[in-house]
């Protein structure tokens, strides 16, 4: 019988989320994913195949768990965006990676897809006559700060992110999100 390969493969994914949010998928290097797995590279590509299909996997993945650590509610947008502002604020990494994989894949994962037309569905049925267009914008909101131009967040007196100046970019988040729900 063959060994157990969960622990590699949760070893694998682990190191190919940091290395595909620190590089991206061009810059990424299987050498390096495992050499921080601590197995070889063989195993990673018998596992997820060639380096394209495991940053899809590494997209689905992190699509899974931010959906299950930050739960949707069509009838709470501003809190949902609250709260996905906490999580990026706490999981830089899953920012970047999604960053990338805008960057450099012309064309949408089956994942990222589905992660959307979920959350489009639910806005539908909660009323919304343009779902998408609110989803999108609420998303831009959630992610404006962090997408600034570094100069931007150096006027604005941002070096590292107070707890005080994180409390401040929430509430208005959290203002700008409920302008955008009563229109």
């Amino acid at each position: 019988m063959p060994p157990d390969a969960t622990d590699t493969k949760r070893r694998i994914l682990a190191a190919a989320h940091t290395e595909f949010a620190t590089y991206g998928l061009a810059g990424a290097r299987v050498d390096r994913i495992a050499a921080a797995a601590a197995a070889n590279k063989r195993s990673i590509y018998v596992h997820f195949g060639p380096k394209e299909e495991l940053f899809d996997v590494v997209i689905a993945r992190s699509l899974e768990e931010l959906e299950h650590q930050v739960p949707f509610d069509p009838r709470n947008l501003t809190e949902y965006a609250g709260a996905l502002f906490d999580f990026l604020v706490a999981n830089p990494l899953f920012g970047r990676l999604a960053a990338w994989a805008q960057l450099e894949r012309a064309e949408s994962s089956r994942a990222e897809i589905d992660a959307y037309a979920r959350k489009v569905a639910s806005l539908a049925s909660a009323g919304d006559g343009h779902p998408a267009d609110t989803l999108a914008l609420v998303l831009g909101l959630v992610t404006s700060w962090f997408m600034a131009a570094p100069a931007l967040r150096v006027l604005a007196g941002d070096g590292q992110w107070s707890v005080q100046r994180l409390r401040d970019h929430r509430a208005e988040l959290s203002a700008a999100v409920a302008a955008v729900i009563q229109r």
